[in-house]
């Protein structure tokens, strides 16, 4: 996780060396600091969680409605639309082996 954050970082440097000025100790910021990764172990959870990720450009207020994003798989979900990315919805929240 350290280096996909380090070399994504450098690849899109001059973007947010600006993003940077408040941290002192950075000469540029693109992740925040930290992760926390987490197995998902039940059916709630993962409806939880990817109802987290669909309502994201949502709250950043980039679109109406979680769907109306064209590269989030809420698309997939609500509308069938597997145009830009193809998810296999018919098996979302069934625990597997």
């Amino acid at each position: 996780m350290r280096d996909i954050k380090k070399y994504s970082a450098w690849d899109l440097l001059h973007v947010f060396v600006k993003a940077a000025q408040p941290f002192p100790k950075h000469q540029r910021k693109f992740w925040m600091s930290g992760f926390d990764d987490e197995a998902i172990r039940n059916q709630q959870m993962f409806w939880t969680k990817l109802s987290y990720v669909h309502n994201n450009p949502l709250k950043a207020g980039i679109v109406s409605r979680p769907e109306d994003y064209r590269y989030s798989s809420a698309r997939n979900y609500i509308l069938g639309d597997h145009s830009v990315l193809e998810v296999d919805t018919s098996l979302a929240g069934h625990m597997l082996p």
